[in-house]
């Protein structure tokens, strides 16, 4: 008996930091800032120099920080980060004293004595994780990647079976042809998506990388018989139509000061 609950100790001490930051209240913040023309770069250094650090100061822990990699996407004006927060009433504290941070005060004046940086406030969505998003690997690949962020729009009533697609097919074929699934949220909020929306990131070894591997993916057998079931099951398909509105891709590159990369 000492020797099977010494065994499920260890077990457990094993994979404890794999259990699913759902489980003990994490939440995830995706933050989307657009710039004025010219003003990318003193963005930039703004988070790199002291932003970041004084994220984490408050007790934010900075996940990624991205940038598009098409002009379309805002590759000149954009930058896509993502936080990990204890918890949503975590968020509004550390947000509320990182704003009265002196530091941060002095960094946020000087990095605008040559003109306003943001064209309009950040766009910010609250997530969760799905159950089958991978535990969150923050580290740098073993050779230089992109990212893709794909954001899912289902009819209403359809996030579950497009959520278990995603759980029983999508993600191993996704792997099967070459690319590594990173996270899975869904919103928190109503006027955010709660109801209809998934928010995931891939990583590819190129953007052509990927291109190609969707290309394998949809004319794999596997994924044409996944799809054709849950759309028979669900009386049409699970992404809003035109497929254009449904789903949404940009492709990212990590900053110089992104954990991941």
């Amino acid at each position: 008996m000492k020797r099977l609950t010494f065994l499920a100790l260890a077990l457990g001490s094993l994979f404890a930091p794999l259990i699913h930051a759902a489980d003990d209240g994490r939440v995830y913040e995706l933050r989307i800032y657009t710039c004025n023309e010219g003003k990318l770069d003193a963005l930039l250094a703004r988070f790199r120099d002291h932003t970041c650090k004084l994220f984490e100061k408050h007790g934010m822990k900075n996940i990624g920080y991205w940038l598009p990699v098409d002009k379309e996407n805002g590759s000149d004006t954009t930058l896509i980060y993502v936080l990990e927060h204890k918890s949503r009433e975590a968020a509004k504290e550390s947000f509320k004293a990182f704003g009265a941070d002196p530091e941060w005060q002095a960094a946020r004046k000087a990095s605008e004595e040559g003109g306003k940086i943001l064209a309009k406030a950040p766009e910010s969505i609250f997530m969760k994780p799905t159950d089958f998003s991978p535990p969150l690997t923050i580290a740098k690949g073993s050779k230089p990647r992109v990212f893709e962020m794909r954001t899912y729009t289902t009819p209403e009533g359809k996030l579950d079976a497009l959520l278990a697609r995603f759980r029983d097919h999508t993600m191993k074929l996704f792997s099967k042809h070459g690319m590594t699934n990173l996270a899975y949220w869904t919103p928190t909020d109503a006027d955010k998506g709660a109801t209809n929306k998934l928010i995931y990131i891939l990583a590819h070894d190129s953007k052509e990388a990927g291109l190609a591997s969707f290309t394998a993916f949809r004319a794999d057998p596997d994924w044409v018989k996944a799809k054709a079931a849950s759309e028979q099951a669900n009386g049409g398909p699970l992404t809003i139509q035109p497929q254009a509105e449904g789903v949404k891709s940009i492709y990212m590159k990590a900053t110089d000061f992104s954990p991941i990369q």
